[in-house]
């Protein structure tokens, strides 16, 4: 097989990848996965285990868990129970069951207590299949230059480990709720200071932004003032999972810098979350990443 045709060969799995997140609640079965990826039927399943390691059942599970997940931890407008519906379960009851042995917690404990830490542990194989997705997309990844204009910010410092990233989000949320400030009323970024893969956890930085047009009080969130300066970026929209955001972060660090000749601003990547999961599809999310330069 030739680059060309692994290519093609490739793409046709990405299509039932996209099609999985997208449909999440409705019974996905091999027959209608294998006509998305217009492969065979009868070997649809063999050749997805061997082309990502895992089991495309397992892929359904882990994905229907997390948006799960996401929906009890910072959707709490939902009930337990249309959450369920949501992703592909006929009842609470079985819902509650999948989702205890997949997170060792049961829905409503997780909505009032996640543990962040074994809910990363088990999502591990489903992060490591997106990003063998992911590498072979560098081909089609394309970097602009434009002037960023400089934006107040309400922000909630994350500092610690990663995994436990989830608990600073929901406290951001809910302070984003107290002040009538929904992503549709303000612009929202991160502010990404650290590698979470090589940072130390104790040493791990990562700020959860909104725009703002004045000052804000000081609160009992931890919410405090801070500005994006203006001045050129490179950008990238990355359009998927953040379980590979990573890859696009290091293309623009490694292969466009190096082929640019560009040099780096005195300030941190950043990025501005245009549309959010779970409130769309995983492979919908859309996010624009900045480099910031001279």
């Amino acid at each position: 097989m030739n680059d060309h045709q692994m290519i093609s060969y490739q793409h046709r799995f990405h299509k039932a990848l996209d099609y999985i997140e997208s449909h999440l609640e409705e019974k996905l079965s091999l027959a209608q996965l294998s006509r998305v990826a217009h492969l065979s039927k009868y070997h649809f399943h063999r050749q997805f285990a061997a082309l990502f390691g895992l089991n495309i059942f397992m892929y359904i599970k882990l994905s229907r868990v997390k948006r799960a997940s996401y929906q009890l931890a910072f959707r709490h407008e939902i009930k337990v129970i249309d959450i369920a519906l949501a992703n592909g379960y006929q009842s609470s009851e079985a819902f509650s069951r999948a989702f205890k042995v997949a997170v060792g917690q049961s829905p409503s404990n997780f909505r009032k207590n996640p543990n962040w830490e074994a809910w990363h542990e088990k999502h591990q194989l489903i992060k490591n299949l997106r990003n063998n997705r992911m590498e072979r997309k560098h081909q089609s990844f394309k970097v602009k230059t434009m002037m960023f204009n400089e934006i107040k910010v309400a922000c909630l410092e994350h500092r610690g480990a990663p995994e436990k990233l989830g608990n600073t989000i929901r406290q951001f949320i809910n302070w984003r709720k107290d002040n009538r400030l929904p992503p549709s009323k303000g612009r929202t970024f991160n502010l990404v200071f650290d590698e979470p893969d090589t940072t130390k956890a104790e040493d791990y930085r990562f700020d959860l932004c909104a725009a703002v047009t004045s000052n804000i009080a000081k609160n009992d969130y931890g919410v405090i003032n801070k500005n994006i300066p203006g001045g050129r970026c490179a950008v990238l929209r990355h359009i998927g999972t953040d379980d590979n955001i990573g890859v696009v972060v290091s293309y623009l660090y490694s292969d466009w810098l190096e082929q640019s000749g560009e040099a780096l601003r005195d300030f941190p990547l950043f990025f501005e979350r245009v549309s959010f999961f779970p409130d769309v599809a995983e492979c919908e999310m859309v996010t624009d990443v900045y480099l910031p330069i001279e």
